[in-house]
C-alpha cells in the first residue's frame, strides 16, 4: 500500500531500480536516540578511551564494518599516512567496525602504512560504547563512497564531535553543510582535510555547532510519529 524510503536518494534508487514512483513513496528519515547521543563529558569520554583502547591522542574516528570498496578505507589510510608525512602530527586514526566483505584489503593497506603503529583496528565496538567513543574523538571522518542514509555521523554530530565527509549517496541530505566536506577518490583532498581539522580549532567549534543545530532533525520520536500517521492514513504531520 504505501513505500516509505529512508532518504530521498534511497527514495531514487526505488524508483530506478524497481519501478516505483516517487509519488507512490512516502520519505521518513531515519533518527538518533537523544538521550544517548548528546554532547556529555568529553574529558570523561577521553579518558575510558584511554583505559579501553590505549589511546591518549587525538584522534581521528571512523565509525563502519570493514567494507572495500564501498567504505573507502584504503584510500582514507593513504590520506592519513600523507597528512602524517607533511604534518608530523601525533594525531591517530582509528577504524572502529567488524570485518566484512574485502576487510583483508583494509588490514593489509594500515599494516603497510609506513604509520601503522597509529592506525587502530579496534574490531567491532557495541552500541553501548558509541557515543563516549565519539565524545573521545578529535573528529569523524566519513569518506564513504555510497550510503543510503549514514547514521555514523549523525551520531557523531549530536555527540559534538566535528564531521569530516563524503556527500556519496544520501550523505548530501543528512550532512550537508554541517560537515567539512571532501572528494571521497581524491586522496589529497581527504589529508588535506584532516591537517585542516587537526589545526584550525575555530573550525573544528564552528562544526561542532552546526553538526549539533544539523542532528536535531533526526529523531526516531519524530519518526515514530510519522510512521503511526502512515499507518492511520492521517495527514503528513512532518
Amino acid at each position: 500500500d504505501q513505500i516509505v524510503s529512508v532518504s530521498t536518494n534511497t527514495a531514487r534508487d526505488v524508483q530506478r531500480f524497481f519501478g516505483i514512483p516517487l509519488s507512490r513513496q512516502r520519505i521518513i528519515l531515519n533518527g538518533i536516540d537523544h538521550s544517548r547521543f548528546y554532547p556529555g563529558d568529553h574529558a570523561g569520554a577521553r579518558e575510558k578511551a584511554r583505559h579501553r583502547w590505549g589511546i591518549d591522542e587525538p584522534f581521528f574516528l571512523y565509525v563502519s564494518r570493514l567494507e572495500h570498496p564501498a567504505k573507502n578505507h584504503v584510500r582514507l589510510i593513504e590520506a592519513f599516512s600523507r597528512f602524517k608525512k607533511a604534518t608530523g602530527s601525533t594525531w591517530k586514526l582509528m577504524l572502529a567496525g567488524g570485518d566484512w566483505h574485502g576487510s583483508e584489503h583494509i588490514h593489509a593497506a594500515a599494516k603497510a602504512s609506513p604509520h601503522a603503529s597509529e592506525i587502530l583496528l579496534p574490531g567491532f565496538v557495541e552500541d553501548a560504547a558509541l557515543p563516549d567513543l565519539y565524545r573521545a574523538a578529535g573528529c569523524m571522518v566519513y569518506p564513504s563512497l555510497f550510503e543510503g542514509f549514514g547514521l555514523p555521523p549523525v551520531e557523531a554530530m549530536a555527540c559534538g564531535c566535528p564531521v569530516i565527509s563524503s556527500l556519496r549517496g544520501a550523505l548530501d541530505e543528512v550532512v550537508g553543510n554541517a560537515a567539512h566536506i571532501v572528494d571521497p577518490e581524491q586522496v589529497e583532498d581527504i589529508a588535506q582535510a584532516l591537517g585542516r581539522i587537526a589545526t584550525d580549532e575555530l573550525k573544528r567549534e564552528r562544526l561542532v555547532q552546526s553538526g549539533l543545530r544539523k542532528a536535531q532533525r533526526f529523531d526516531w520520536g519524530q519518526c515514530a510519529r510519522q510512521m503511526l500517521s502512515l499507518w492511520a492514513g492521517g495527514a503528513d504531520d512532518r
